[in-house]
């Protein structure tokens, strides 16, 4: 006898709260950075993406830099702040728990230009061809 596990009521459905929380996260830390902190390491530092994980206990906060500045020296700046920023969240959000925040440096637009380089070169080659 096969059970079908599809039935409804036998899965949880996916909760959109932790993608509100990420999105509110994302928002505090990134008016954090522009207004309120004061380390120069943290001068190019822009926040693009927040994950939270499904019990909100986990922020996963990826951020990429500016044009000459120096990711270990972004890196140890946020590390180093981490305690304000968590201590702002809990201020400003009604959350059980603070999420414990941790920063991943997030690459994706240099593999974005180097996509777009790749496609204008194989363009040129392709009118070069014909």
């Amino acid at each position: 006898m096969e059970f079908d596990f599809n039935l409804p009521g036998l899965g949880r459905p996916k909760s959109s709260r932790p993608e509100r929380v990420a999105e509110a996260i994302h928002q505090e830390l990134s008016i954090l950075l522009q207004q309120k902190v004061r380390d120069s390491r943290l001068n190019g530092v822009c926040v693009s993406k927040v994950q939270m994980s499904p019990d909100l206990k986990r922020a996963k906060v990826y951020y990429s830099l500016l044009e000459g500045s120096s990711a270990s020296a972004a890196r140890k700046g946020l590390e180093r702040a981490r305690g304000f920023f968590r201590s702002h969240i809990a201020k400003i959000m009604n959350l059980r728990y603070t999420p414990d925040l941790v920063f991943f440096f997030d690459n994706q637009h240099k593999k974005i230009e180097r996509l777009d380089q790749l496609f204008v070169q194989i363009n040129q080659e392709r009118e070069e061809k014909e």
